[in-house]
């Protein structure tokens, strides 16, 4: 006997009770990540098959992450150097003045590179998006070595007179200019090589290589300081830590020419994309960022704006605020700042895994609010007497640093499409610094300087906590989404027939009728 056809009641029925019916694995997809795959499947018009999905190679994705690290442990090694000799950079440079124009003057000059910023990134985007990431991060490597280097050689104002500041200052402007290319495209980097369950984890290693870089630097200066006299460190050993670049710049260097390019750049670029792209000129990738991208971009440099005016605050201007605004012994004030640094490192790769978990809206939004709580608190603990409430103070302003560092690796690069990430990155990440980040300390010693308030740092985080929580609010959650412009990225085969097999139910419900 035939059976009778469904009525269009039974079949309408039929298909809702198919959509209530979700299977487990979907179910259990974060929504930013449902949503992304099944905007994915409308596009495709079907599931995913094998070649839509990229299986990364564990050996490769390893020596990414390290190379990425070390490029920045080596610009930071430099950054915690100069920080630390702050106050004698002043007095070898500077003379002639007082001892706060010295330290004015020593960290104007820090700032001028940041000026560069901007430039570096503007030359190195566009050029990282049409001739690849790996030559481009190699270039600056060499050029941060070089830069590094030639400050250990430049004589002092005793000898050779204001030539000195001006060799100093053009030293600092060619790291600013390679500087400029080099956190987009290691960020990039790692974004486009890491798995999309795992991004906000191996991009915290970017990142711990920057707070490592800072710690061995800032350690070497504290030694210095312990070992040898004042003078003998005016004398001549304040240029060690800088020599002791170039072998670091060399080994960097290596890694980095041994790298393959990033998949998502090799899968975007095929014979016939890179003759266009290499004919595209610079004016019109910018003209596409600032008129397609412009909202993510101000997110971006929100964002930005949040994690480095915490970042150099800390790292840029705490040590020198103990010792000149606080009037600390020289090496209380270098070991805290130092034990702060090391409980980041400690912190950054735990906080970026969660960011994984929880998402990474949760962690900064979290992190931006306690800052405007704690901000001032963590600056009253840093005025106390002894080592346990100024150590307090810092391990608090080292942790809300934390929270910031640990996913911008993987939130920034996720903003913008493979097309024009490294030149959208190197725009909103460059601008933000310089405008923000990198003058905080000569503006916080300025204000302090003229308001005669100890407590100015403090406010002046809990400002940048506000502006970054509005950047927060309209980030859109990246974690665990396939970066825009690029193929799905998962670690291993059985990942990959997992992602397959959660895009055919996907398929199966979107063709059933609207999502439950």
């Amino acid at each position: 006997m035939s059976k009778a056809p469904r009525t269009s009641d039974e079949g309408s029925g039929g298909r809702a009770a198919a959509a209530r019916q979700v299977p487990r694995a979907v179910a259990e997809l974060p929504r930013q990540v449902r949503d992304e795959l099944m905007r994915r499947l409308r596009h495709k018009g079907g599931p995913f098959t094998k070649s839509d999905v990229q299986v990364v190679k564990e050996p490769m994705l390893k020596r990414a992450v390290t190379a990425s690290a070390l490029g920045n442990c080596m610009e930071w090694f430099d950054f915690g150097v100069y920080s630390y000799l702050a106050a004698d950079l002043g007095r070898v440079f500077y003379p002639g003045a007082s001892g706060a124009a010295q330290l004015l003057a020593s960290f104007a000059t820090f700032a001028a590179a940041f000026v560069v910023r901007p430039l570096g990134g503007l030359f190195f985007g566009p050029l990282g998006d049409k001739v690849g990431r790996q030559k481009v991060l190699a270039t600056t490597m060499i050029l941060m070595a070089c830069g590094t280097f030639m400050i250990g050689f430049i004589p002092g104002y005793a000898t050779i007179g204001t030539a000195a500041p001006a060799l100093l200052l053009f030293a600092r402007m060619l790291q600013g200019f390679s500087t400029g290319g080099e956190y987009g495209g290691a960020t990039t980097f790692i974004a486009e090589f890491s798995p999309d369950r795992r991004r906000g984890f191996l991009g915290s290693w970017l990142d711990f290589g920057t707070f490592v870089g800072y710690s061995m630097g800032s350690a070497l200066v504290t030694l210095l300081n312990f070992l040898l006299t004042d003078s003998e460190m005016i004398g001549w050993g304040w240029r060690v830590p800088f020599l002791v670049a170039g072998p670091l710049g060399i080994i960097g260097l290596y890694m980095r020419l041994k790298l393959e390019e990033s998949p998502a750049f090799q899968k975007q670029l095929d014979e016939h994309d890179r003759v266009v792209a290499e004919r595209e000129s610079s004016r019109h990738e910018f003209r596409t960022i600032f008129l397609r991208h412009w909202r993510v971009l101000l997110i971006c440099v929100g964002l930005v704006l949040l994690y480095n005016v915490t970042n150099y605050m800390v790292t840029g201007y705490l040590p020198s605020y103990q010792t000149e605004v606080l009037h600390r012994n020289g090496t209380t004030a270098e070991v805290l700042v130092l034990v702060g640094m090391l409980w980041v490192v400690v912190l950054i790769v735990f906080l970026g895994r969660l960011s994984d978990r929880v998402g990474r809206r949760p962690v900064y939004r979290w992190a931006a609010i306690g800052q405007i709580v704690l901000a001032v608190p963590a600056f009253l603990l840093l005025r106390s007497g002894g080592w346990v409430l100024p150590g307090l103070g810092v391990l608090i302003l080292a942790t809300l640093l934390a929270g910031f560092a640990a996913p911008s690796a993987a939130t920034l690069p996720a903003l913008f499409p493979t097309s024009v990430r490294y030149a959208a990155m190197g725009i909103g990440f460059n601008f933000s610094v310089a405008a923000f980040g990198g003058t905080t300390p000569l503006v916080t010693e300025a204000l302090v300087h003229l308001t005669g308030s100890s407590l100015v740092p403090g406010c002046y985080l809990i400002v940048s906590g506000l502006i970054g929580l509005v950047a927060v609010h309209f980030m859109p959650e990246s974690a665990g989404v396939p970066l825009r412009g690029s193929q799905p990225m998962v670690a291993s085969e059985r990942e990959a027939q997992e992602l397959i097999s959660t895009s055919q139910q996907l398929q199966t419900i979107r063709e059933s009728g609207p999502r439950s």
